[in-house]
């Protein structure tokens, strides 16, 4: 008996199997220190002025997010959003709102930021 045939009959599928455990993880997206001094710099100015309370930051596969609450215990006001795989469509950065509406989104996150720093106002029609 060969030894891939010993391996099906114990249910195993052997050196494959093995080998998987070893693969790396696939590198996550993350923000680098200047992108992270220009969200820090908007959300220091927010928490001056006591509108912003806490924040969060989560690195994903493919999407790097910083959250920014009100308060601790609530939903994130705003989610400020890095994701690689649509820089050379819309535009890696991305802003999007409590309800999941994108505010802004671009290529350069100091021109998306500024969505947060101007404030929102009512517009009337």
């Amino acid at each position: 008996m060969s030894e891939g045939e010993d391996d099906e009959r114990r249910g195993g599928r052997g050196v494959v199997d093995a080998l998987a455990a070893f693969r790396p993880t696939p590198a996550s997206v993350h923000f680098d220190r200047r992108e992270l001094s220009a969200i820090l710099s908007v959300y220091g100015r927010k928490v001056a002025e006591g509108e912003w309370r806490d924040y969060a930051i989560d690195h994903h596969t493919d999407e790097a997010v910083f959250s920014i609450f009100r308060r601790t215990s609530e939903q994130p006001l705003y989610r400020i959003v890095k994701k690689p795989s649509l820089a050379r469509r819309q535009g890696a950065y991305a802003i999007l709102a409590a309800g999941g509406y994108i505010l802004k989104r671009g290529h350069d996150l100091r021109q998306v930021l500024l969505a947060l720093e101007r404030g929102l106002r009512l517009v009337k029609a």
